[in-house]
């Protein structure tokens, strides 16, 4: 048999275009070669016509090539790798919503045992049924932090109201080195803030002077397992101690509640003899973030409480809308299964064993690094060592010189690495500071990598002149990204609003 094929005309190609129909001889060339390729990508409106999937994927993509490289993020807390099945469940389950109890009831029990491994974790109490501790997980430690705050300033309200107190001007004490996430819960919850300034020989809360601000109008003080600017476990077992004897001298049940978000899943494994979590009798909630040492792509975290006396039950939302009765207690309602799924395979593909050996190798890394460089007699260390705080490295300057550490910072970013430059918390912002997250993918080798190109940075900048440099920052500056897509402040706020918001912004702005 003889097989005859037509030659397709330029009518019957036209015809079918105008029908809306793509022809598929129409195309004889590349997403490059086609009409898109052509057209500046939409940015602004939505299109009128619609484009083939793989043309659409292929114009994000090319954006996105655009972004740094994850592996070499080192400003970030936040996992960058995972293994490829973590990553395959996630993909497998990507369409469920978690709030659907009725539908994905699996789903539900891994949230479930992840929360029921992590009160084990932090020593919750186990020995009354009536007193077992509760938690839920979250989209991170910020909504955490926001329940958290939530749970203890209405349950201080009861018991104001049960005395016949009054519940106006409720606060809150913090350390001034306390992540931006705190200053949100205290403003949109309407919280007097007390802060505990820093200093240059304590860089982050100390204990007695928390208590020292401590009053009947306290809800609750916040301690820092793993300080943003310098990774310093704040000292919970002191003020623990301190706060039972104020407690105990005023007739007050000011508690606890200990950001661990990202401390909670290093320092049980680092240093499992570190009191800070549920074995302190002060200690009534906790925060952790998966997707930091939890080992999770962005996306999980969990808030749990030593019992239900510390989560007021009318915060606590029942419906039936979705098939069958549940509690809630969150700020938004639907939200992936999937960073849950993944979070408990890491829990269970680790174990305590695994999470051990990997928390040691980072340890280890991070005091290479401090030491490689402390060994080029250019820098201060000011992080903690040996497993004492977070597995990362804070570093200044040690001596005054044409350029400063955001140069320092400028200039690896030519590499790609990714190395913040900032200042300290308000009282010590004459620090001018760098810092390294030690995450799982940080090998010895790549350590040894970035030595080599901070070293490089220094002897350019050292041989660049002042001036050249001031255009250097000046050029960032002007074609920075924030530069191009902000719009000017005074648009939307007066100068003194301006003004107000700036000092918050800056007693404020821990970095990520």
């Amino acid at each position: 048999m003889v097989f005859l094929t037509n030659a397709v005309s330029d009518d019957r190609i036209a015809k079918s275009n105008e029908n809306g129909d793509l022809h598929h001889d129409s195309v004889s060339t590349t997403i490059y070669g086609s009409r898109w390729a052509s057209q500046d990508i939409p940015r602004f409106e939505l299109p009128d016509d619609e484009m083939p999937s793989n043309v659409a994927y292929r114009l994000i993509k090319d954006d996105l090539a655009l972004d740094g490289n994850p592996a070499l993020n080192l400003a970030t807390f936040v996992t960058t790798y995972m293994e490829e099945e973590a990553e395959k469940l996630m993909t497998e389950n990507l369409s469920k919503n978690f709030i659907d109890y009725e539908e994905y009831p699996q789903s539900v029990e891994l949230s479930n045992r992840c929360v029921n491994m992590l009160a084990r974790l932090f020593n919750a109490p186990m020995d009354s049924e009536e007193e077992e501790s509760l938690g839920c997980s979250t989209v991170g430690s910020s909504e955490a932090i926001i329940l958290a705050t939530l749970a203890m300033k209405r349950r201080w309200q009861i018991q104001r109201k049960e005395k016949g107190l009054s519940t106006e001007n409720p606060n809150l004490v913090m350390g001034a080195n306390c992540q931006v996430a705190w200053h949100k819960a205290i403003r949109y919850l309407e919280i007097e803030p007390r802060e505990v300034g820093c200093t240059e020989e304590t860089l982050y809360m100390d204990a007695h002077k928390a208590v020292d601000l401590v009053d009947e109008n306290t809800i609750g003080v916040c301690a820092i397992l793993g300080s943003t600017y310098t990774g310093h476990y704040e000292d919970v077992e002191t003020l623990n101690t301190l706060l039972e004897a104020k407690n105990e001298a005023n007739g007050w049940d000011v508690g606890i509640h200990v950001d661990a978000a990202s401390g909670g899943f290093v320092a049980p494994f680092i240093c499992p003899e570190l009191a800070w979590d549920f074995r302190l009798s002060r200690v009534v909630s906790i925060n952790v973030s998966g997707h930091k040492y939890g080992m999770t792509y962005a996306g999980i975290g969990f808030a749990l409480w030593r019992s239900p006396e510390y989560l007021p039950k009318s915060l606590i939302f029942n419906i039936n809308y979705l098939g069958s009765d549940q509690a809630s207690f969150t700020l938004n309602f639907s939200k992936g299964a999937a960073h849950v799924i993944a979070q408990y395979y890491i829990m269970i593909r680790l174990g305590r064993a695994g999470f051990t050996k990997i928390m040691r190798n980072l340890t280890t890394t991070a005091d290479h690094l401090a030491d490689r460089l402390n060994c080029t007699g250019r820098f201060i260390i000011m992080s903690e060592g040996g497993g004492r705080g977070l597995p990362l490295v804070a570093f200044r300057l040690k001596e005054e010189q044409h350029y400063n550490e955001f140069d320092v910072s400028s200039k690896l970013r030519e590499r790609g690495w990714i190395v913040p430059a900032y200042t300290m918390a308000p009282n010590v912002d004459h620090y001018k500071m760098l810092r390294v997250v030690v995450r799982e993918d940080f090998s010895r080798s790549r350590c040894e990598i970035l030595v080599r190109d901070i070293v490089a940075a220094l002897h350019f900048l050292d041989n660049t002149d002042e001036m050249q440099i001031e255009k250097r920052r000046e050029n960032h500056k002007r074609h920075s990204y924030s530069a191009v897509h902000s719009r000017h402040s005074s648009k939307f706020f007066s100068n003194e609003e301006v003004e107000e918001l700036q000092d918050d912004i800056n007693a404020s702005q821990g970095i990520c």
